[in-house]
């Protein structure tokens, strides 16, 4: 395991958008407190109360970023109750986020080497004080991440390592009698991409795979433009998950689903049936 020296660089992650001023609160609170930080925007429109969709693109996201890299996840529904903070240490990098489901999608790839549930007593010594019940991430996460990512404290300094983390949320994927393998819908972006938890040995290993969702069987394509303007079509996306998309269009919305609607890689090459509604 490679062990995490922070650089100065944070990623933020919430489901705060970018209309109201919390995410640059948040930032000016870091700077404050170490003004030499550097931040990249990971996503700031995670549909709004979904920690784990958040979860699926920080566990995606990670090996692109370099070693010392803190990633900060605030989408935090139980905000000002007794939830657990975490710091998790993956490989040479950390992340910092409330203990509520978020974090599940990088564990169940086994992506987590330790886990340090942070202590409220600790608090204080890293400049955490005047707390509101509805800020955290001004008041508690800032401060804190700001702390680490500065190396004016390791995240054992926060609290003690703890062997498990909450994975309340985090879907499963289950073998089929036809050999295949079901899932779920996780996320949804902005095309309207339907976006599974199905990874793709999963799904390349089965005989002509074919994408089952909807009550439609979509043949995986190689890419967006393998299909005609307004069919739909299963394909292997970037981030090496199953996911349904609609050429030109928005398959969420054509087919009127979205996260936790039920998905299958199956064998076979049925003819797909497109809808062109």
């Amino acid at each position: 395991m490679a062990a995490f020296r922070a650089t100065g660089l944070i990623t933020l992650t919430t489901d705060f958008g970018l209309r109201e001023p919390f995410v640059g609160i948040m930032k000016g609170v870091m700077l404050a407190h170490a003004a030499d930080l550097r931040f990249v925007d990971m996503a700031h429109e995670v549909s709004a109360f979904q920690p784990i969709e958040a979860g699926f693109w920080l566990s995606r996201a990670l090996r692109y970023f370099p070693a010392g890299t803190l990633h900060v996840a605030v989408v935090d529904p139980g905000v000002g109750t007794p939830r657990d903070l975490v710091v998790a240490l993956s490989g040479d990098q950390a992340l910092l986020a409330p203990d509520n489901g978020l974090l599940a999608p990088l564990a169940a790839r086994g992506k987590i080497d330790r886990i340090i549930r942070v202590e409220n007593t600790r608090l204080v010594k890293f400049g955490v004080s005047d707390v509101s019940a509805t800020f955290h991430g001004r008041d508690i996460f800032a401060p804190l991440a700001a702390a680490i990512a500065s190396n004016r404290c390791s995240p054992l300094d926060l609290g003690s390592e703890v062997s498990a983390l909450n994975s309340a949320g985090w879907p499963s994927t289950h073998a089929r009698a036809d050999g295949g393998i079901e899932g779920v819908i996780v996320a949804v972006d902005r095309f309207g991409n339907l976006i599974s938890n199905i990874d793709a040995p999963s799904v390349v290993a089965l005989a002509q795979p074919t994408a089952l969702i909807g009550g439609m069987l979509l043949p995986l394509r190689r890419t967006y433009g393998d299909a005609g303007a307004g069919e739909y079509l299963g394909l292997i996306n970037s981030f090496e998950v199953l996911e349904v998309a609609r050429a030109r269009g928005n398959a969420a919305q054509g087919l009127n689903l979205g996260v936790g609607a039920p998905i299958s890689a199956v064998p076979g090459g049925a003819t797909a049936q497109f809808r062109r509604s």
